[in-house]
């Protein structure tokens, strides 16, 4: 059974840091599709992703290129705000290199779920089949599998109010994406989607590509913050007892 590294602290501080290169070119390529999209609608039909296209139209590229397509502001920016919150602290421990694989690796598995899926004898099967979807969550969603593995007791504030540890919270949207994917067609959300990229990341994490190395470089980053966090403990504690009385 995998052992997978977690942390022993908290920190509610709002975002992870500064952007790493993967996440930063992950959303740069995002919005630059977005806005072509905006110009030129037509695109969204021909690089979104239908099974009925893969199959009568050999659309085989539509596995890839539907993670770069989104169908309004707010699908984009809660998909690129997931991004960066909970990627970049997955890339920093994996490095850009893993981090870009097991990206794709959970989108295109999300798509190759909504294949199967569609083709199953379900009663979401002929309504997946001719749907178009769009949008890179199936990938956030194995983005979010894997912070819940490596950092199962970070909170995570539902909806920006209730604190949650990421464990329970990959747990509640796999419950809702797994009965929502086969209590039928879910309005606008690829709910089977959004399943078939926590699958994926799943059995990508599985399959044990996660070397010593990255393990030990997050092991020397805790280390480093911690001791960073101890330096600032017993800067804090020499400090004035006036100097909060002047602090406003």
């Amino acid at each position: 059974m995998r052992r997978y590294p977690t942390s022993s602290t908290s920190s509610y501080s709002f975002g992870p840091g500064p952007i790493t290169p993967v996440i930063k070119m992950l959303i740069g390529l995002n919005f630059a599709v977005f806005f072509l999209t905006a110009l030129v609608p037509t695109l969204t039909l021909n690089f979104g992703f239908r099974p009925a296209d893969f199959f009568e139209r050999f659309a085989i590229w539509q596995p890839v290129t539907y993670l770069f397509i989104h169908g309004g502001i707010s699908h984009i920016l809660f998909n690129m705000l997931a991004l960066w919150m909970f990627g970049v602290e997955l890339e920093r421990l994996w490095g850009s290199r893993y981090f870009a694989k097991y990206y794709f690796a959970a989108g295109i598995g999300a798509a190759i779920t909504t294949l199967i899926v569609s083709l199953s004898p379900f009663s979401i099967a002929d309504h997946l089949y001719f749907a178009l979807t769009i949008g890179a969550s199936g990938a956030v969603y194995g983005v979010l599998l894997a912070y819940g593995l490596y950092f199962p007791n970070r909170p995570i504030f539902l909806y920006f109010v209730f604190p949650i540890p990421a464990k329970y919270f990959v747990i509640i949207i796999g419950m809702i994406s797994f009965f929502s994917s086969v209590g039928g067609p879910g309005g606008n959300v690829a709910h089977t989607a959004h399943l078939g990229g926590l699958i994926a990341g799943y059995l990508y994490l599985k399959g044990g590509r996660i070397n010593f190395l990255s393990e030990l470089r997050y092991r020397l980053a805790s280390w480093r913050i911690n001791r960073t966090r101890r330096k600032f403990d017993v800067y804090s504690s020499d400090r004035p007892d006036d100097f909060d009385r002047h602090v406003h």
